[in-house]
Formats: C-alpha cells, sequence, structure tokens
C-alpha cells in the first residue's frame, strides 16, 4: 500500500510539474512576442547635443522637447550633452519629434540609434538566464 500511495503522489508531482512547465513556456512565448504599438505604449529615444551646453540650455532644451506633441516625459544632462525623451509612437514618431527640435531650437543635434551589435547585447542579465535561454529556444521552435 506505501509504493501505490508513493507511485500516486509522485505522478501527482510530475504531472503538476508538467503542467507549470507547459504553462510557463506559453507565457514566456506570449510576453517575448513582438506587440504593435497601442495607446499604452511608450517608447524612449535619444538626442546626442553636437555643442556644449549648460543648465540653461538644458531647460529651453527640455521647454522644446516638452512643446512636441506626444512628448511624455524628457531629461537633458548638460555634462554629457544627452537628451532622453520618452513619447507616445500613436501620436508622434521620434524622427519627426527630433527634426521639430533641430528645426526649431537651432541646437546641432542627432537622434542616437543604437546598431545591431548594440542591440543584441542589449541586457546580458536576460540573454544568459535560464528564462532568456527558455524564450531563445521558443521563438526558434514558434
Amino acid at each position: 500500500m506505501n509504493f501505490r500511495l508513493f507511485k500516486k503522489i509522485a505522478l501527482t508531482v510530475a504531472t503538476v510539474f508538467a503542467v507549470l512547465v507547459i504553462v510557463l513556456g506559453i507565457h514566456i512565448y506570449v510576453v517575448t512576442r513582438p506587440q504593435p504599438p497601442n495607446e499604452h505604449t511608450i517608447i524612449m529615444a535619444r538626442i546626442d547635443i553636437k555643442q556644449s551646453i549648460n543648465q540653461a540650455d538644458a531647460d529651453k532644451i527640455t521647454a522644446c522637447l516638452y512643446q512636441q506633441k506626444g512628448v511624455n516625459h524628457v531629461l537633458v544632462n548638460p555634462e554629457s550633452r544627452i537628451a532622453i525623451f520618452t513619447f507616445f509612437p500613436l501620436q508622434n514618431s521620434g524622427d519627426n519629434i527630433v527634426n521639430n527640435f533641430k528645426a526649431n531650437s537651432g541646437y546641432q543635434a542627432n537622434r542616437y540609434l543604437p546598431s545591431e551589435e548594440e542591440l543584441k547585447s542589449g541586457c546580458p542579465v536576460a540573454a544568459n538566464s535560464l528564462s532568456g535561454k527558455l524564450a531563445g529556444y521558443l521563438k526558434k521552435v514558434f
């Protein structure tokens, strides 16, 4: 009787474990799929300013970017001459925001776009983690 009970418990535990692994795999697949932007999607972009700026210039840049349609939040670092902003892609595009900024502000600036190599090395934790490896496998399979 003890063997039957042990066998029943082991079978139940193995079944629950298998179901949980399948649910985890489906969850990772659904979450990591590319999805089209919706009204809640926010994208971050970066502008590299080519000239020296001070805090007063940073405040002007911040105000100029906030005037753009769809801009959600702006941060400007005068030491590194970098402006970071978030925007809603359904309201405006990053290139349009940067082009309007350059035309209206008078600052020499370019939008920073990472290279393919930089994109591939974006998050070392996710690439080396178990869930990252499982997500990579599921992407290859499906």
